[in-house]
């Protein structure tokens, strides 16, 4: 009776026994090996007539890898509001409404901000922008853009929930609020938003707030009762990313502080969909952006990219990226190594 070592392990078989044999004893598929005996490797073809004597030495491989589906993940909420997309687009600077229209089923939304103000509502050819946005799929998220007081925005958003509810569109419940403090920087107002945010929630809206990536301010207007607090990443349409990610993950700590669930979105600055990513990866709970898409080179297929990108990024949060290491680290396995192998 021989004994054979296999895959380091020795072993007695009866004699005689082929290398088809073995693979029959240990329950084995032979599509999914490879088999070598003495260092010299046995193609499948020849298992069958391959005799194993006393003293061999058999190794036996196979593939090994890794990975499994995503975990599941919960749907956004905001407020009332819950949403299965986390990427919420704009509808200014399209070339034609018609291509705004592609972009926005291109990227996924289902939310989509419009300005309360004449000349975004209707164009010089007298078309309504309203129009052209799925009302039955798309849930509006009014925007107060280019207000620079507290008045202006708390008017324009009562103006939106009036129009929004004329069209029985669920948007008539919140706002997007903001209170710009120049139209230079297009950088918040933190005193005025913050007045705007106390009127607006003692008015039954569900506000969103654009503000600086101050933690500090951030934390008040949760306090305030924003639904969700929306820093920038960098200034509006500027495409320069998230300019400190920092001041961002203080954010999300401050918000997220037993409050797990709350929704923390980056508003403005993104380029590219690595901004989104790289947004998303830092834990944030979405993006809205409208620039990248609308002033890309092809901003159909940019669309695209940005739908990819915020799965992407959200994906690799719920994963958590591994250590940074200044050395290598195998990726395969070093278990069951052939015999032999390795550095010198």
């Amino acid at each position: 009776m021989p004994t054979i070592t296999v895959n380091d392990d020795r072993q007695t078989f009866p004699d005689p026994i082929t290398v088809a044999d073995l693979l029959t004893r240990l329950g084995k598929d032979a599509r999914k090996l490879a088999v070598e005996v003495n260092r010299a490797v046995v193609p499948r073809t020849e298992h069958a007539a391959r005799r194993l004597a006393d003293g061999d030495a058999v190794e036996i491989v196979t593939l090994v890898g890794g990975g499994s589906g995503p975990p599941a993940d919960a749907p956004l909420k905001v407020g009332p509001f819950t949403f299965q997309s986390r990427l919420f687009t704009g509808t200014g600077k399209y070339t034609a409404y018609d291509l705004m229209g592609q972009c926005m089923a291109a990227s996924g939304c289902e939310v989509t901000t419009v300005a309360v103000r004449r000349e975004r509502l209707i164009d010089k050819d007298g078309r309504s922008i309203l129009d052209f946005l799925d009302l039955k799929k798309l849930t509006i998220l009014p925007n107060t853009a280019g207000c620079f007081s507290a008045d202006d925005a708390i008017r324009h958003a009562r103006l939106a929930r009036e129009l929004l509810t004329n069209l029985e569109n669920p948007g008539a419940r919140w706002v997007k609020l903001e209170c710009l403090a120049d139209k230079r920087t297009l950088l918040p107002d933190p005193i005025d938003t913050l007045k705007a945010t106390e009127q607006l929630v003692k008015d039954g809206f569900t506000v969103l707030v654009y503000t600086s990536d101050d933690p500090v301010l951030a934390k008040r207007l949760k306090e305030a009762g924003a639904a969700s607090v929306m820093p920038a990443g960098s200034p509006i349409g500027s495409g320069q990313g998230v300019l400190n990610p920092n001041n961002i993950r203080i954010c999300l700590e401050y918000l997220k502080e037993n409050d797990p669930d709350y929704p923390v979105i980056v508003d403005a600055g993104v380029g590219t969909a690595s901004d989104v990513s790289a947004a998303m990866e830092l834990g944030c709970d979405g993006v809205l952006l409208n620039t990248a898409i609308a002033s890309a080179r092809d901003p159909l297929r940019m669309a695209w990219a940005m739908r990819y990108a915020t799965d992407a990024g959200r994906l690799a949060y719920l994963a958590g990226r591994i250590p940074k290491r200044l050395y290598a680290n195998a990726s395969s396995p070093t278990e069951g190594m052939i015999a032999g192998s390795g550095p010198k």
